[in-house]
């Protein structure tokens, strides 16, 4: 892997992979992996510790919907999965326009054309300190008409026998076999996570929550707990494949092809701005979740 760059705070150390969608490739403690870490020398943002979504997150069904009134048809981004996915940041070159020992400044910049038809601006402040990772995603309509904006993170938490997650929500949406939002149960449906339950071995999950509290953590059997926190994220997808060493705990600013339902994905006018934040610390008290971060 090139060009990776590292961020560093007390015993904390992120490195960031700018040409890889913008990605975290590793966060570590005294060198123990916090996330799911890259391979040496891997490029694909696939195989990241996390990766920002933008300019909207998870599936738009077929790659089509109608905006504005204009039909578009966007390129269907993963193999040969019916839908396309996650935005284009994770897929694009981010480039590093500043950075110190310990923060850093991604921007990504988008004109327009099949991919999205709407030019926009993306930006990531990422902030390591001595116990946090701090991520802020931002995404400016830097065209001349407005355009749907969506934002996310899509970070890998490591899993073993003993990890348990715990998080709020008030509903959690079943999935169609080509992975849409289909209906709404109630959020215990595939577990408790109110009060806190085993991530299995066995899970094949990739669903959404809604009415998510802003915040979860995880803890696992080496005795590190972890407290994911968000701002602008009312909804938590969680995804992890059967029988994966890692599973996913995405804050996004919607559910799911949200454009082609009657909530729709947010609208920003031009030269309008939407932001998302994450944070990512190692929880040294007590205490349960804490409140959600707010937007920096």
């Amino acid at each position: 892997m090139s060009d990776i760059v590292i961020l560093k705070a007390g015993a904390v150390e992120a490195a960031l992979a700018p040409a890889a969608g913008g990605s975290l490739a590793a966060l570590r403690l005294d060198g123990v992996e916090l996330l799911r870490s890259a391979p040496a020398g891997s490029i694909d943002p696939l195989s990241m510790a996390s990766f920002p979504l933008v300019p909207y997150a998870n599936r738009i069904a077929l790659g089509q919907f109608r905006f504005g009134g204009r039909d578009v048809q966007l390129p269907l981004n993963f193999g040969d999965h019916p839908h396309s996915i996650h935005g284009l940041g994770w897929s694009t070159a981010w480039a590093l326009e500043e950075v110190t020992d310990a923060a850093a400044l991604l921007v990504h910049r988008h004109e327009g054309g099949p991919g999205w038809p709407w030019a926009y601006q993306a930006e990531q402040r990422i902030a390591v300190m001595a116990d946090a990772v701090e991520m802020l995603l931002t995404v400016r309509n830097a065209g001349d008409e407005a355009m749907p904006a969506g934002l996310g993170f899509h970070p890998y938490f490591l899993a073993d026998e003993k990890t348990r997650l715990q998080f709020d929500a008030t509903g959690l949406w079943l999935s169609t076999p080509d992975m849409l939002p289909e209906r709404e149960v109630t959020a215990d449906a595939l577990g408790n996570w109110s009060a806190g339950g085993p991530v299995m071995d066995d899970w094949l999950i990739d669903n959404v929550y809604s009415g998510w509290s802003g915040s979860a953590m995880v803890s696992r059997g080496d005795g590190i707990r972890l407290v994911l926190t968000a701002g602008g994220a009312p909804w938590l997808h969680v995804y992890r494949p059967a029988h994966s060493h890692a599973f996913c705990l995405e804050p996004v600013s919607h559910m799911p092809d949200a454009i082609n339902r009657p909530a729709g994905m947010d609208r920003i006018e031009p030269g309008g701005t939407k932001t998302l934040s994450m944070r990512i610390a190692i929880d040294k008290s007590d205490q349960t979740l804490p409140k959600p971060c707010k937007i920096a």
